[in-house]
């Protein structure tokens, strides 16, 4: 495997040339969560893969891992709680929690409620159908065919805005009832983020493949409250370290190895910059 490390913004590669100085990378005043022996992190409680909530309580996912190594190196402790997709952003600005990962893509919308650091990791936008769909090889050979969308996710208006793509969008209020609609042939795919439809694949052990249809790049981050200058500094410094030292390239094969996602190249994304 190769794995790519690009470095982008001048302000992150200073900070790690400089051998990850704190002085020179943020202004932030108090309220920094690395004023924090313990770092309360949101967690998505439903994706398998990504952020899953156990029978025991505790959570799994390449998300907990991501954010697990993120409190190692800033030498904090951790804690999660749960936040469902509407509940992300909220539990930032309300402080119930210090750091948000649970596949927040950066939006210049978002950006003027909330920080981000990173983003983390690059996704595409995918479609997952039936393994016995021989085929469908592309997005378009689904062309006026069932998808099954989740209320209110983006992903089903970037499906439409595709050039000549037509489809009857059957709504679900989340990912488990998609599954259990497409395993019943009432739909004949699924879209979001490639890296939820791959933590669904692996947890079915079979019968669903990845169409790879790159629908269009999806950039998570790591929400959290703004004017936190140096703890997104520090963050960004982390978040480089775990792509140098094979970390992120070691969690992605971990959590979708075997899935059809595509991990030949694992490179961190541009990131945002702290503003």
């Amino acid at each position: 495997m190769r794995v790519a490390v690009r470095v982008a913004g001048r302000a992150a590669a200073a900070c790690v040339l400089a051998g990850g100085l704190l002085a020179a990378c943020g202004q932030g005043g108090g309220g920094s969560l690395l004023d924090k022996s313990t770092l309360v992190v949101g967690v998505r409680p439903d994706l398998p893969g990504l952020g899953l909530r156990r029978a025991d309580g505790g959570f799994e996912g390449f998300d907990i891992d991501v954010a697990r190594y993120m409190a190692d190196r800033l030498g904090k402790k951790v804690r999660f709680v749960k936040v469902l997709s509407a509940e992300r952003i909220p539990a930032l600005t309300s402080g119930r929690a210090d750091m948000v990962l649970a596949t927040l893509s950066v939006t210049p919308e978002r950006k003027t409620q909330v920080a981000f650091a990173g983003p983390y990791s690059m996704s595409f936008q995918d479609v997952l159908v039936r393994s016995d769909e021989r085929g469908v090889r592309g997005v378009r050979d689904l062309k006026g065919r069932r998808f099954c969308g989740v209320e209110g996710s983006d992903p089903v208006k970037r499906l439409l805005a595709i050039n000549g793509m037509t489809a009857r969008i059957v709504k679900a209020g989340d990912y488990d009832e998609c599954m259990a609609m497409i395993k019943q042939r009432r739909v004949d795919a699924i879209t979001t983020n490639d890296v939820i439809l791959a933590g669904l694949i692996r947890r079915e052990g079979g019968g669903f493949r990845l169409v790879d249809a790159r629908i269009s790049e999806q950039n998570t981050g790591i929400g959290l409250r703004r004017g936190d200058l140096d703890g997104c500094e520090a963050l960004n410094r982390a978040i480089t370290r775990m792509y140098q030292d094979g970390t992120a390239a070691r969690l992605m094969n971990k959590w979708f190895g075997g899935t059809g996602l595509n991990l030949s190249t694992i490179e961190i994304p541009q990131f945002e910059g702290c503003d």
